[in-house]
């Protein structure tokens, strides 16, 4: 198993979002070669303005492993977390994150803020970037495009 199919998971998540017209958003926990957690994007769903993917796949990787450090992991998204997202992932102790595409409005990683690797932090992530970009970004314009006609 390599990144690219990890992230082929979260962007079936993502699709599951669009689907229930939730903003596409998927993300998986790995550790160890074995997914620990998958979700997507629930806010509406719930009406729980913290029911992000990234943080749904972290409660439950926690929940599932009996632990609140979650070092060893690492966690897939299909979009560039958000400064809560990001915050949780320094939080929880994921070692590792990959993403597939850049949020300019809201990215807490590398377009805005870079909170997950903010040397002030007690905990910092390796960061891969890109992975399956182009496809987790049309998912996003196509959701949006459809939402705004």
């Amino acid at each position: 198993m390599n990144d690219e199919y990890y992230m082929g998971l979260a962007l079936a998540e993502a699709e599951k979002a669009y689907e229930v017209g939730e903003v596409p958003i998927g993300a998986v926990v790995v550790l160890d070669g074995t997914v620990v957690a998958m979700d997507h994007n629930r806010r509406e769903t719930w009406q729980d303005a913290t029911a992000h993917a990234e943080i749904i796949v972290i409660r439950e990787a926690c929940r599932k492993l009996n632990r609140w450090r979650l070092t060893g992991a690492t966690l897939f998204v299909t979009i560039e977390p958000c400064p809560m997202c990001a915050g949780a992932l320094v939080m929880s102790r994921v070692d590792r994150l990959v993403y597939g595409s850049a949020d300019y409005k809201a990215g807490a990683v590398e377009s805005i803020f870079n909170v997950v690797q903010n040397a002030a932090l007690n905990h910092r992530l390796e960061v891969v970037a890109g992975v399956r970009g182009d496809e987790c970004a049309a998912l996003m314009r196509d959701f949006f495009r459809e939402r705004r006609s």
